[in-house]
């Protein structure tokens, strides 16, 4: 799995890196050595509760979401994306 993060407006920290590239290492049992995981991070103005959007695209899925942290983001994607790919895999 290619992984490539890309922040958007912001640099992201350590411990932030770290927590998505043990997520992905968890996500990883879903993908080929060949997949590529594209996560987009932004923060999205003015200054409110839920302004870190997160896009993760997986071997052609997609899924897009808003939140408080861009940890708890990344879960949600994660999670809309284990459901696609179960679909797909019992399709």
């Amino acid at each position: 799995m290619t992984l490539t993060i890309n922040a958007v407006n912001f640099e992201t920290a350590k411990p932030l890196e770290d927590f998505i590239e043990k997520k992905m290492s968890r996500f990883g049992r879903h993908l080929n050595a060949d997949d590529k995981v594209e996560i987009r991070m932004s923060v999205i103005k003015p200054q409110t509760n839920l302004n870190k959007e997160v896009k993760i695209r997986i071997a052609g899925l997609f899924a897009e979401k808003t939140a408080d942290t861009f940890e708890e983001g990344i879960d949600a994607c994660l999670n809309a994306l284990e459901g696609q790919l179960e679909k797909r895999k019992n399709s």
